[in-house]
């Protein structure tokens, strides 16, 4: 019987079905989710127990959506390697890009968000407390719209991008860098940033720089690549001055990369920090 025991919870960890008996248990499983008709695919990491705080992790650009449960994976375990506490469930949302103008991917985005605030305990037979969201890049850049959208209990949001599409844009109109499947999407539906720069200046992080409902924690490595730093002053100033904004942290670590959170000591501390003290 130990044994039998043993097998089920290791098939439980490799599909969809949580029962009775392993509700208490740890697992890591990839599931499909829905809010009001929108679906896609997470991947949660929940320790032992059943009440816990909850860290909803985005990842960066992936250049196909056949990447997307991959990069999900990594960014789980990138934020769980650098969490201080194991008794924080972490999920990891797949969301698509694929096809997508940048930023629509939004609407899955806060599909995610909802069904952990509203339908997770149910469907998982778990208590959620706090949650707290965490992005890196374009992830980034969803946790920082998100919390112009829904307060939660604090947001971490690592090289948040693209800050400044019209800049990014025009650099691959002009020659100067690889074209990218971002651009050309938004070049075939607005025309170039000569004639229509508003319309990519609106899906820029740039434009989201006010009501933020919740406390947000930025991290930015200052040798992060020039698109990224271009813009990067004038977003910090814009966050900086926002008069309806709760509180905003910045952490910019010299000599860190793009993924400064992970790889740097500095970045590491402050986030477990700010999920500390909140």
């Amino acid at each position: 019987m130990k044994y039998l025991l043993v097998f089920l919870l290791i098939i439980s960890c490799k599909s969809e079905a949580i029962t009775e008996n392993t509700q208490n248990a740890a697992y890591q499983i990839t599931k499909s989710i829905s809010y009001n008709g929108i679906s896609l695919n997470v991947i949660i990491d929940k320790p032992s127990g059943n009440e816990f705080d909850v860290l909803l992790v985005f990842h960066g650009t992936v250049l196909s959506d056949s990447n997307i449960l991959n990069a999900a994976s990594t960014t789980l375990e990138k934020f769980k390697g650098i969490l201080n506490r194991k008794d924080i469930m972490i999920i990891s949302v797949a969301y698509p890009q694929e096809n997508f103008l940048l930023g629509d991917n939004i609407v899955q985005a806060e599909a995610a968000l909802l069904w952990l605030k509203f339908k997770a305990n149910q469907e998982l037979g778990i208590k959620t407390k706090k949650i707290f969201l965490a992005g890196h890049s374009q992830g980034g850049y969803l946790v920082t719209r998100l919390n112009t959208m829904y307060e939660t209990n604090g947001v971490v949001a690592n090289a948040p991008g693209p800050l400044n599409l019209v800049h990014r844009c025009q650099l691959e109109e002009n020659g100067q860098v690889q074209n990218s499947s971002v651009c050309a999407l938004l070049k075939n539906e607005y025309g170039t940033t000569t004639n229509n720069a508003n319309a990519y200046m609106q899906r820029s992080l740039l434009n989201f720089t006010n009501n933020y409902k919740s406390d947000i924690l930025f991290v930015q490595g200052l040798n992060d690549t020039q698109i990224q730093m271009y813009s990067w002053p004038l977003f910090k100033q814009k966050v900086t001055d926002c008069t309806n904004c709760k509180n905003r942290n910045f952490v910019e670590i010299s000599g860190a990369e793009h993924t400064a959170l992970f790889d740097s000591q500095i970045g590491k501390d402050n986030f477990n920090d700010f999920i500390t003290q909140h």
